[in-house]
C-alpha cells in the first residue's frame, strides 16, 4: 500500500514538472509577429524618382528672457499663433521694482545736487573739479536709471518674430535661467521638406529641378519650389539632404508631417539587382551589415550581406541575398536568432 502511494506522487510530481515544461515551452515559441517583404530584382528607372520626406518649418526663433527670475504667467499655449509684439509670459518683477524705485531715489537726489551746485558754480564759488564731480553723479544716476527701467522691461517676454508656437518649454512657476528657451516660435507661412538623396542622384538635382509633394496626412498635392542641396553625407547611407521650399499660406502644413516627394529628373534606366529597404539593414558589433531572413519554417535568421548603392529609401544587396528570399522589413527590433515569427 505504501508502496503505492509513493509512486502515486511520483506520477503526479512528474506531470506537474511536465505541465510547467509545457506551458514554458508554449511561451518561449509563441510566435513574434512583424512586416516582412519578398525580394525582387528591381530596375532603377530614372525619369520620375520617388522619395519620401519630412516637412520643417521655414524658421525657429527660440524666445528666452535676459535674467532669471521665477515665471509669473504663461500667455500661450503650443500650436497657438502669435505676432510680432506679443505678450508672451511675465517674470516675477517684485525685485526689478523695488531696484528701480532705488535707481530713480538716487536720480532725484542727483538732479537736487546739480541744482543747489550750479547756483554756486555760476557765482565762481565752487572748484570746477569739484562741478565735475556732480556732474559725473548725475550721470551715473542716469545710467542705472536706464538699466533698472530695461530689467523691468525685460520681466515682460514678447514675440520677436510672428509665427506659431511650437513648443512650450517653461510653465508658471518656474525658475526662468538667461538665454533659456522659454517658447520656440515656428515661421510657417512656408516650409521646407527634407528628403535623403543617396549620393549618385545629386548631380541630376538641381535647384530648380521640378518636384510634387504629396502629404497624406492633409489629403493635398503641392508644387515644391527652389531646392537647397546640402554638402555633408551621411557616413553609413552615403545620403545627402536636400530641404524643397514650398509655399504655405494656408498653414495646413505643419512641421513633422511626411510627405511624399517625385522628382522629373530625366535620364535612362538602369539595372539596379536585388534591392532592401534602408532601414531593414543592421549593423553588429563588428560591423558587418546584416538583414533578418525568414526560411520555410518561419524561422529568423541574421543573413550577412553587402550592400552597393542607395536609391531613394533602399539599398542595393551586392552579396548575400537572392531574388525570392524573405527578409524582414518592421518588428526586427524583436527578434533573437532562431524566433519563429508570423506576418
Amino acid at each position: 500500500m505504501m508502496k503505492s502511494i509513493y509512486s502515486l506522487g511520483l506520477l503526479l510530481l512528474a506531470m506537474a514538472f511536465s505541465g510547467c515544461s509545457s506551458r514554458k515551452e508554449a511561451v518561449e515559441k509563441s510566435p513574434t509577429r512583424v512586416k516582412t517583404e519578398v525580394v525582387t530584382t528591381a530596375s532603377a528607372g530614372m525619369g520620375d524618382r520617388k522619395y519620401v520626406g519630412i516637412v520643417e518649418e521655414s524658421k525657429g526663433t527660440a524666445v528666452s528672457f535676459t535674467g532669471m527670475g521665477v515665471v509669473r504667467r504663461m500667455l500661450v499655449e503650443e500650436g497657438q499663433a502669435v505676432a510680432k509684439g506679443q505678450l508672451i509670459a511675465e517674470m516675477d518683477d517684485t525685485q526689478a521694482r523695488n531696484v528701480l524705485a532705488g535707481a530713480e531715489a538716487q536720480m532725484a537726489q542727483a538732479e537736487d545736487a546739480l541744482k543747489r551746485y550750479g547756483l554756486l558754480h555760476e557765482n565762481g564759488s565752487l572748484p570746477e573739479v569739484q562741478w565735475v564731480e556732480v556732474q559725473s553723479k548725475v550721470a551715473q544716476a542716469r545710467s542705472q536709471l536706464a538699466v533698472a527701467k530695461k530689467n523691468l522691461a525685460d520681466c515682460r517676454l514678447v514675440a520677436p518674430v510672428g509665427g506659431v508656437v511650437g513648443r512650450r518649454h517653461v510653465v508658471a512657476g518656474e525658475t526662468a535661467l538667461p538665454s533659456q528657451a522659454v517658447v520656440t516660435i515656428l515661421d510657417i507661412s512656408s516650409v521646407k521638406v527634407k528628403v535623403s538623396i543617396p549620393e549618385a542622384e545629386m548631380k541630376a538635382i538641381t535647384a530648380h529641378t521640378p518636384t510634387h509633394i504629396r502629404v497624406e496626412a492633409i489629403n493635398e498635392t503641392f508644387a515644391g519650389g527652389r531646392i537647397e542641396k546640402g554638402v555633408q553625407a551621411d557616413a553609413l547611407t552615403h545620403t545627402y539632404d536636400i530641404r524643397i521650399h514650398v509655399a504655405n499660406a494656408g498653414r495646413r502644413l505643419l512641421p513633422g508631417m511626411v510627405a511624399s516627394v517625385e522628382m522629373a529628373v530625366g535620364g535612362s534606366g538602369q539595372a539596379a539587382g536585388v534591392t532592401v529597404p534602408l532601414a531593414s539593414v543592421q549593423k553588429k558589433v563588428d560591423g558587418t551589415l546584416f538583414v533578418w531572413t525568414v526560411d520555410n519554417n518561419r524561422t529568423a535568421h541574421r543573413t550577412t550581406v553587402d550592400i552597393g548603392r542607395t536609391q531613394g529609401n533602399r539599398v542595393v544587396i551586392q552579396g548575400g541575398l537572392s531574388e525570392g528570399q524573405r527578409i524582414v522589413v518592421e518588428g526586427y527590433q524583436k527578434l533573437s536568432e532562431g524566433n519563429r515569427v508570423v506576418y
